[in-house]
């Protein structure tokens, strides 16, 4: 499928060949969704603890006679039944994450990239080369571009002046093409690609 490519300045640039396998796929919910889901959960700290009854801080004797009370029987005041003792079967410390094949995570990447090709949220740039490290005039640009909420991907590295100068932009993400992933790309309103990102990405994903 052809893209319009365009400058950092808005002017148009040509176009560009972006692969079918990779841009023009039907976008699968259940597909990205399983990515999304893989994603968060190893992202995911687990380190909710809950003391138990070992480790509530109460004296071990008996709270009261065996016999003779008219009430329950009990040993401890640190049993579960008793207001501020031990968590029964309460969270550990454990890791959330879960498997995914690479085939299936390189899968998402292409579904994702045709959701925002599909749903015409995908832009082509020339390059994101800057001269001058300004967040000021880079600001500017991106909202004479229209760009609110976009991650922008470049090649294997990303340009340090765009980078330094990006940092301080509200809603703008950069990642190098190795950075690329479901979660991020389908987070925001625009997708921005370099033209090296899209070779980058298509020798990444064939």
């Amino acid at each position: 499928m052809k893209a319009d490519v365009i400058k950092l300045d808005g002017k148009k640039a040509g176009s560009a060949d972006l692969d079918d396998a990779i841009f023009g796929l039907e976008p699968r919910v259940d597909i990205l969704h399983r990515v999304v889901r893989w994603q968060r959960n190893n992202a995911q700290q687990g380190t909710h603890k809950v003391k138990t009854r070992s480790e509530v801080d109460y004296s071990t004797k008996k709270i009261y006679r065996q016999k003779g009370t008219g009430g329950a029987r009990h040993g401890a005041r640190s049993a579960p039944i008793f207001r501020g003792g031990g968590i029964y079967k309460g969270p550990t410390p454990r890791s959330h994450g879960h498997e995914l094949t690479k085939k299936f995570r390189k899968l998402g990447l292409r579904h994702a990239l045709s959701a925002k090709a599909n749903a015409g949220e995908l832009v082509v740039i020339d390059s994101i080369d800057l001269k001058d490290l300004k967040t000021g005039a880079l600001a500017k640009q991106i909202k004479e571009l229209g760009w609110k909420r976009a991650l922008v991907i470049d090649g294997a590295e990303v340009n340090e002046n765009f980078a330094k100068a990006a940092r301080n932009i509200e809603g703008l993400d950069v990642l190098p093409s190795m950075g690329a992933n479901v979660y991020d790309i389908l987070k925001r309103d625009t997708l921005v690609i370099t033209k090296a990102g899209v070779e980058a990405l298509e020798a990444r994903l064939k």
